[in-house]
């Protein structure tokens, strides 16, 4: 009786070993040939021919492959090959050019064969590297085109099976060089009867634990339940081949995303079994639900963006026509209080307005003097009660106050989202060190700064830290290492943008289990003096010093805004024309020279506010001008000629804002 091994060897003998070869040097997506001592192409696979750009195997077979190698690398190549004639087994890497021109980087394994005369040749699997040498957009491509080739070849199979006449050693050789790939055989019941070393690696077995054992072995539980194995099989039978993706499970129990291809073999009509190829595509999978999040991330941004405007259209034309009603309601308490709870709802709507238009990167900053030391301080209470008992907080100052010019608010944010950033990286505790530091940079500072005096502030962890890889992309917008889902990505691309917006860097450094410093570099400036202080502080103007009336030009598309301008401007008692548009602007200042001023929204059809105070200009150079609006939007070199106003505005700031660009208007006698 023969035993269980016996059996197994039995029936894979019934398979034909040509057939079984010519499956794997038709579906394998590396280029397959044997090259003669003299460099004469004796045989290539169609993945082979698709590298080199050769239409058939007759228009290349016999030519010289020392002419598809590229010239720096054709001494070396022959080299190797002569090395390989001459008995030994290489690996080495080279460019090639197609017949069409198309450059290539190859990885070459090549071992020595004898043909029946006696003659030693090259038996060469090479593959495209191209994927390897070039980053996540190229390599999604070449994975895409592999997979058309892959499809195009199977179709290919008969006239492949003509021109195969390989061993059964070179096809051990063949199938043991390919590791990237599990390619193994079925009988027509699903019972596994070779394995290669892709094999083992991708799926962790080793052949004698697999071969003879049902290929669901591989598959999740759920799949199972369903059938899924072989109905797999079933449609590669009926139609010839089956591409799919799914999960898969290694020897170990963990899962692996997969590619598979099964294709059907035919022997004089009846089908002998299946060619399986599963490559392991996990990371690559990772890589597009990254790109659909960033996506994602993206379209809420610009949504955010765009509702926060419309949303500030809104509460601009409700506060001020609730201030102006407040004027004018009799002195009731109870109607009185009712429009105060409207007016602060109101308020509470705008402040959520900036926190969106903060998300989406088109905030103003509201940039003041700050003392480091002190807003570290003011802040410090927060981060420590945000960031839990297992994480402690050093500072440490200079002896000197250090005052630097930024936005406060966002500053102390970006600390707040640095601060969590370093605890995320300590999971079991750690410590958080926040110092501030002032160095000189001349001109050949790493930080690529102008040179001049600088605070440098930073933030040091005990974490885990990042390889070089992950440091190069941490600062990227939408990079994120916390997985899908879990982290936006924006938050060190914002602390950037806040740097970059106060005349500064942003700089990382990190080691894998070193810790992370994260360092914004911001310009030094003198200390604010006491009048600017008190000027800041009191942040009003007293519509007193304007003459009593001026004329007033106000441009707002849209119709609710621009009735509540017009009605907040004549209840301070200026003479307003309205204009729903730039074009509109226009024709209005030409017909009325007496135009004392102008405020004008900024995000309008065909032209911008700055486009229309351009134009304005160009007609009269000295004219006041105030841009309302709630983007962060103001060009450099207009800050000193043009008055901001954000919106949505009170009364009392527009009156603020008239004072600031109208100071030409108090000796001017009064209409």
């Amino acid at each position: 009786m023969l035993n269980t091994k016996e059996k197994l060897r039995a029936k894979a003998a019934e398979f034909d070993t040509g057939d079984i070869v010519a499956a794997v040097f038709a579906a394998t997506p590396e280029c397959i040939k044997v090259v003669a001592r003299d460099g004469r192409l004796a045989k290539m696979n169609p993945a082979g021919l698709a590298m080199i750009e050769a239409d058939s195997w007759n228009s290349i077979a016999g030519a010289s492959t020392f002419d598809l190698i590229a010239p720096e690398h054709r001494a070396y190549w022959l080299e190797q090959h002569i090395r390989v004639c001459n008995g030994e087994s290489l690996t080495w890497e080279f460019d090639i050019i197609g017949l069409k021109g198309t450059r290539r980087p190859m990885e070459t394994r090549a071992v020595p064969v004898t043909n029946a005369a006696g003659d030693m040749a090259q038996l060469a699997i090479s593959r495209d590297v191209t994927a390897r040498k070039h980053s996540g957009a190229a390599l999604e491509k070449l994975n895409a085109e592999l997979e058309y080739k892959v499809r195009e070849r199977t179709a290919e199979l008969e006239s492949a099976l003509a021109r195969l006449t390989e061993t059964e050693r070179g096809f051990g050789l063949l199938v043991e060089g390919v590791t990237d790939y599990a390619i193994y055989m079925l009988a027509p019941e699903g019972r596994i009867v070779s394995w290669n070393s892709g094999a083992k690696r991708i799926k962790g077995y080793d052949a004698n634990e697999v071969i003879g054992q049902n290929f669901e072995i591989f598959y999740a539980e759920e799949d199972r339940a369903a059938d899924k194995p072989m109905t797999g099989l079933r449609t590669a039978a009926k139609e010839g081949r089956l591409e799919t993706e799914g999960w898969r499970v290694r020897k170990d129990g963990s899962r692996f995303w997969a590619n598979v291809i099964i294709d059907a073999i035919y022997s004089n009509g009846q089908l002998v079994g299946f060619a399986k190829i599963t490559r392991d595509i996990t990371e690559r999978r990772a890589t597009e639900a990254k790109l659909r999040q960033a996506q994602k991330m993206e379209a809420v941004v610009q949504f955010t963006g765009g509702a926060a405007h419309d949303f500030n259209n809104l509460l601009m034309a409700i506060m001020g026509s609730l201030e102006i009603l407040r004027k004018r309601l009799p002195n009731d308490p109870k109607l009185l209080s009712l429009l105060d709870n409207a007016v602060q709802g109101a308020k509470r709507g705008a402040s959520l307005t900036q926190r969106m238009l903060a998300f989406a990167r088109r905030q103003e900053l509201k940039t003041e003097t700050v003392e480091l030391a002190g807003l570290i301080n003011n802040v410090n209470g927060l981060m420590e009660r945000s960031l839990g008992p297992g994480v402690s907080i050093e500072l440490r100052f200079p002896r000197s106050a250090i005052h630097v010019r930024t936005d406060p608010t966002q500053l102390e944010t970006a600390l707040l989202n640095l601060a969590i950033n370093a605890r995320d990286a300590m999971p079991h505790g750690g410590t958080i060190t926040i110092g501030v530091r002032e160095e000189l940079i001349t001109a050949s500072h790493a930080t690529g700064l102008d040179a001049g005096p600088y605070s440098c502030l930073a933030v040091s962890d005990t974490g885990s830290g990042m390889d070089a890889a992950t440091l190069a992309r941490a600062a990227e917008p939408f990079f994120t290492t916390k997985g899908v889902g879990n982290g936006t990505g924006l938050g060190l691309s914002m602390v950037d943008g806040l740097a970059a917006q106060s005349g500064g860097k942003l700089m990382l450094s990190s080691l894998p289990g070193k810790g992370t410093t994260v360092e914004i570099w911001l310009p030094i400036v003198p200390p604010p003096s006491r009048s600017n202080e008190a000027d800041a502080v009191s942040g009003t103007f007293d519509v007193s010093q304007l003459r009593t009336r001026i004329c007033v030009l106000a441009v707002d598309d849209d119709s609710l805004v621009l009735a509540n301008v017009v009605a907040m401007l004549e209840d301070l008692g200026h003479e307003v024309i309205g204009a729903a548009s730039a074009v509109h602007a226009l024709a209005a200042f030409d017909a009325n020279p007496a135009i004392d001023l102008v405020i004008t929204d900024q995000v309008m059809p065909a032209m911008s506010g700055l486009q229309l105070l351009d134009a304005l200009r160009a007609r009269r150079p000295s004219l006041p001008v105030i841009l309302a609006t709630g983007y962060a939007e103001f060009p450099a070199g207009v800050a000193g000629s043009i008055v901001r106003l954000a919106k949505p505005y009170t009364q009392q700031e527009l009156t603020t804002a008239i004072g600031a660009s109208s100071k030409a208007f108090a000796t001017r006698p009064a209409n």
